[in-house]
């Protein structure tokens, strides 16, 4: 088991359950902007968010931004180790930071004694694109073996100065390599892992990387946060994270919802029943399985399995509750009498 972390009361590591992440896309300096983005990404569920400090302005900005919102703050800092200083005095959560990039050992030394001294964690993360040049020529290029030694060289300098409050990521852009990297990590430390494809993609092919990679060492028993990388809104990562999630088997809460792939047996507009229904449940928290099914071959089964299902028929369809019949409506009828239905029980 890793060993646990607190980042602004949501623990990561020994057993705890494992949060979602996201990075915010505004620019940092802009207050108002970042803030309104973070409270739609709490609504979609994320657990802790973090922010780009690139400069001094935004890091004198992550002060105001932490006061507005309600989850952890994370600041990610490259190079200059007083960005880092000045994020903590605003009242960062944790620290995104890799020690070797940003100078002498007492510059790391600073870093690591400010957050000491506040209780917050540093996240080492490194990418396949950030590995050390002497490393890319021992290994012939950013293998899993070298971001793995890129992370405990890097993680050295923290524990050197007596500092082990620490978090790992080691993402690469190519699926295979990433699952290969956070096993060898898993097998050498008991650091937490945040888990991630890094530049993963677009929305769909960037969720179908992701759902490998990270579904992969879930079911492996690795990981303990996660943060999807999408070139997409922020608010995409986080659902995609807690559908993963829950695909993998590792959260649960909210709805699961079923709906088969439609054939042509189907004589309703399964895709759009199911797409209407899926959508005005998705704020819905209740611990439910919904099933959405189109045809008589596997629908009134799968339906009937559910908490809540309708089965497909010709033109038409049955509504179920805890596997028993309640009626029979119209398609047009059919997505209302379900949600209906939903909304009404207290089960």
């Amino acid at each position: 088991m890793t060993r646990k972390i607190n980042v602004g009361g949501v623990e990561i590591g020994g057993g705890a359950p494992i949060s979602v992440q996201s990075m915010c896309n505004t620019r940092t300096d802009d207050v108002e902007a970042t803030v309104s983005q973070i409270l739609r990404l709490e609504k979609a569920g994320c657990d802790i968010i973090r922010v780009a400090v690139p400069d001094m302005a935004a890091a004198k900005a992550v002060g105001e931004i932490r006061k507005r919102i309600h989850i952890p703050l994370v600041a990610d800092i490259h190079f200059d180790y007083r960005l880092a200083l000045a994020s903590l005095d605003g009242g960062v959560d944790k620290v995104r930071i890799n020690p070797g990039n940003i100078g002498s050992a007492d510059r790391v030394r600073a870093v690591a004694r400010a957050c000491e001294a506040r209780h917050v964690p540093i996240r080492i993360g490194v990418n396949s694109g950030s590995v050390e040049r002497e490393l890319l020529a021992k290994y012939g290029g950013p293998t899993a073996e070298a971001m793995v030694e890129s992370a405990l060289n890097h993680a050295r300098l923290l524990e050197d100065v007596g500092f082990g409050d620490i978090a790992v990521s080691v993402k690469s852009s190519t699926v295979r390599r990433t699952v290969e990297a956070y096993r060898l990590m898993a097998q050498r430390t008991d650091y937490p892992l945040h888990l991630g494809v890094t530049e993963a993609g677009t929305e769909y092919l960037g969720t179908v990387n992701s759902a490998v990679g990270i579904g992969t060492l879930l079911s492996e028993g690795i990981g303990d946060t996660v943060r999807v990388s999408l070139t997409a809104d922020p608010e995409r990562e986080v659902e995609a994270g807690i559908a993963i999630l829950k695909a993998a088997g590792v959260r649960s809460g909210g709805v699961k919802f079923v709906s088969c792939p439609t054939c042509g047996r189907t004589k309703i507009d399964l895709v759009a029943l199911a797409n209407e229904v899926e959508s005005r449940l998705k704020n819905c928290k209740r611990d439910i399985t919904v099933a959405v099914m189109g045809c008589v071959v596997n629908g009134p089964g799968e339906a009937r399995e559910a908490d809540f299902g309708v089965a497909g028929g010709d033109g038409e369809g049955v509504l179920f509750k805890k596997g028993r019949f309640v009626k029979k409506l119209p398609y047009e009828r059919l997505a209302e009498g379900l949600l209906e239905m939903i909304g009404e029980s207290g089960e």
